[in-house]
């Protein structure tokens, strides 16, 4: 079993609604099939998950610390070789730098198989007179202003739970998934 998951490069943000949609997918590289695991797809900063078809949402009280939203999505297998994608509905304040997270843990348990970022969607080159703004994951927001690159070490390393470090503290979350509970630890890649 080799769990990755995929964010698409470019999304686009209505401007006067501030709504729009990102295809999350976990894939499983391996030659096995991989079990039951949970998919979570998390917003923080000025991105806020409204909805992730066929997934339930993290309660607000039970959110990993710093996150404004979330929602688990249960799989009970993927196969060798397939995948699972999943539209999320979200908004983006594009005032603010918004980031996304997708974590996959094993089964309904605590242990953290991989975590993608959270990593930013935004935009060196604003459109505010256009009827959307596009956003570049992994790109620092910049609000209407002049153009700003990220800094190098402000782009979260995507990877395995063994690569990563604890954020805010290793803050756990627990939330529940119909009646069973589920321990969630919210982490980030390490820096270089």
């Amino acid at each position: 079993m080799r769990i990755t998951t995929e964010l698409p490069g470019k999304i686009t943000v209505d401007n006067t609604t501030e709504k729009t949609t990102v295809t999350a997918t976990v894939a499983n590289g391996g030659t096995k099939d991989s079990g039951p695991v949970t998919l979570s797809v998390v917003g923080f900063d000025g991105m806020k998950i409204t909805a992730v078809e066929g997934c339930v949402p993290i309660p607000e009280g039970r959110l990993p610390q710093g996150s404004n939203s979330g929602y688990a999505c249960v799989i009970d297998n993927i196969a060798a070789g397939k995948h699972r994608s999943y539209e999320v509905a979200a908004t983006f304040d594009l005032q603010k730098t918004g980031k996304i997270c997708l974590p996959v843990t094993e089964g309904t348990s605590e242990k953290l198989i991989w975590q993608q970022g959270p990593v930013p969607f935004g935009t060196s080159q604003p459109t505010p007179n256009a009827p959307d703004t596009p956003l570049l994951l992994g790109t620092d927001n910049v609000p209407f202003g002049p153009e700003k690159p990220p800094a190098a070490d402000d782009l979260p390393r995507t990877g395995p739970a063994g690569s990563t470090l604890p954020l805010a503290l290793a803050a756990l979350a627990l939330f529940a998934l119909g009646g069973t509970g589920i321990w969630w630890t919210t982490r980030r890649a390490g820096r270089p």
